[in-house]
């Protein structure tokens, strides 16, 4: 009789069959090749048959670290989150004044997460979609983290509970919001090299549209982390610091 093998964190013992291009198949490698298919081939090409075939295993073998495609999809941003979370942790810190270090740790998140993005474009409205879909606490820790992350972080500044609440809220969707604008699909043909044809304007009807024509290529230009710095800088500061019940700033 074969022995099976004990049952870990990663589910039930793992099969022959687990066995893949890359050795023994672990959850994380198998979420890892899963955000390589996405940046190569969009979320359209990510199939359970074609991240068996880039693994070296049978598709089969893959629900035993993602039972369904929704997990798997829940993986992909698991990923993207577990990658913003080892940059912020591996990378150089910022030593503002004691009354600034929570605005510019949000900075530092925020830049971080666009330099995620612009590495994993495609995975920009997944997040989006899968947060609406998931709900908070069956969410993979590394996503659950960033939000601990940002409201320990007002928390120890001084502010109180609803205060963080309502910054933290500001926050997620001005940088969501803007990672979508950013990375948004404008290029209607991308081979083209005059703007305009580049970008289709002559499928737009001038008088029906007329400043979105005027507008369209300059809107086309991605604003950067400048504008992304510089309008999270006025939401921040757009207006009274939110009250708080425990110390101010001075």
């Amino acid at each position: 009789m074969v022995k099976q093998a004990n049952a870990g964190p990663e589910g039930p013992g793992r099969r022959a069959s687990d066995q893949g291009r890359f050795g023994p198949l672990r959850r994380e490698r198998v979420l890892a090749v899963a955000l390589d298919v996405v940046d190569r081939d969009g979320l359209s090409g990510l199939t359970m048959r074609k991240l068996g075939a880039e693994l070296g295993v049978e598709a089969t073998a893959l629900y035993r670290y993602a039972p369904s495609k929704d997990a798997l999809l829940d993986g992909v941003v698991e990923e993207f989150y577990r990658e913003l979370d080892h940059d912020l942790t591996s990378g150089p810190r910022p030593t503002p004044s004691p009354a600034q270090d929570w605005r510019a740790e949000l900075h530092r998140i925020a830049l971080a997460a666009y330099d995620v993005a612009l590495r994993h474009p495609h995975v920009v409205p997944l997040m989006c979609a899968r947060l609406l879909a998931t709900p908070l606490a069956r969410r993979p820790p590394p996503i659950l983290r960033s939000d601990e992350h940002v409201l320990a972080l007002l928390h120890d500044a001084g502010l109180d509970d609803p205060s963080a609440v309502r910054i933290h809220r500001a926050f997620t969707a001005w940088l969501l919001g803007y990672l979508l604008v950013e990375l948004r699909a404008m290029d209607d043909d991308p081979d083209e090299t005059d703007p305009a044809f580049r970008l289709g304007l002559h499928r737009i009807p001038e008088r029906e549209f007329p400043r979105l024509r005027a507008t369209a290529i300059t809107l086309a230009d991605r604003g950067g982390p400048v504008e992304l710095e510089a309008g999270l800088d006025a939401l921040l500061r757009g207006g009274p610091l939110p009250r708080t019940t425990r110390r101010m700033e001075h």
